[in-house]
């Protein structure tokens, strides 16, 4: 096509413009491992990736993988450890992040690219994921079909996104993403870092009363881990940080409905669609033959 773009630090960079992804770079590789499972010790990412996807580790090797939004690296490095052969793709610096951590390796390729303008052949991989990306997206329905059409027949496409729910507008987030989705990013961060542990102990206790607390201890403005994973102390103040930081800063934040993942599904013709609710929504399906 005669165009060419650099290779910076062993990746290409496909990008012209990423300013609104600017706060994903910056936490990514401020909290480069906080959410890789070999860094933690414990097996989130893996039932995270496998729930989604409902393959079996045994499937993914040998399998071509498309990861896209795939910020430091946490579910490409299940896929790789399970066999398969990965490309994974972001928009933002935190490729530099998924390198660190994930490269050199033959199985893997880090790009730096629009998930509206992915650089590659239609229907070239096995499996196409993407977690908790598309709705940080300008169109994300766009983005899913931008998506859709590089899986091969027979392929599998996984996604999961922030519902979409009438009690979202008592969630504090969306009161002050106003604000914080136009702070300068660094200046967000330092200031998460600092009220984090001030409002955590709250929501701590909040989340200890008993039947309510998992609901109630949104209304404190902190991502509180406690109740739903076994971290240890240090591990629930880092995972508190980063995703408090990654609730207020993105530009975009567009929660999906059911009946929306469904008709993309639908509407791109893949077969045997299953949508599920675990936290995030979750929806997956086959490409259809050609």
């Amino acid at each position: 096509c005669g165009a060419s773009y650099p290779i910076v630090r062993f990746i290409p960079r496909l990008v012209p413009d990423y300013a609104h992804a600017d706060s994903f770079g910056l936490q990514w590789n401020r909290y480069r491992q906080t959410q890789l499972d070999s860094h933690s010790g414990l097996s989130i990412s893996r039932e995270r990736f496998f729930r989604t996807t409902d393959l079996s580790p045994s499937a993914i090797g040998g399998l071509r993988v498309l990861d896209v939004g795939a910020g430091a690296g946490r579910f490409a490095e299940i896929a790789l450890r399970s066999g398969g052969d990965v490309t994974a793709v972001d928009l933002s610096t935190a490729v530099d992040a998924c390198y660190a951590n994930l490269g050199p390796d033959v199985r893997l390729d880090v790009i730096q690219g629009d998930v509206y303008r992915l650089p590659f052949a239609p229907g070239g991989f096995d499996l196409v994921y993407c977690l908790g990306m598309l709705q940080h997206t300008p169109d994300p329905e766009k983005a899913f079909q931008c998506l859709a059409r590089q899986v091969r027949p027979g392929g599998v496409l996984a996604v999961d996104v922030y519902p979409k729910n009438r009690l979202n507008v008592l969630w504090p987030k969306y009161w002050l993403r106003p604000l914080t989705a136009r702070m300068n990013p660094a200046l967000l961060a330092r200031i998460v870092e600092r009220w984090v542990p001030r409002l955590l102990p709250v929501s701590r206790l909040v989340a200890r009363i008993p039947k309510l607390g998992r609901k109630l201890r949104y209304a404190i403005p902190v991502m509180n881990y406690e109740p739903d994973f076994d971290l240890t102390r240090d591990q629930l103040y880092e995972w508190a940080k980063l995703d408090t930081f990654d609730m207020l800063a993105p530009r975009y934040d567009l929660p999906q409905s059911v009946s929306s993942i469904e008709r993309w599904f639908r509407e791109a013709g893949f077969r045997d669609v299953a949508i599920a609710r675990h936290g995030f929504l979750i929806g997956r399906g086959i490409a259809p033959s050609s």
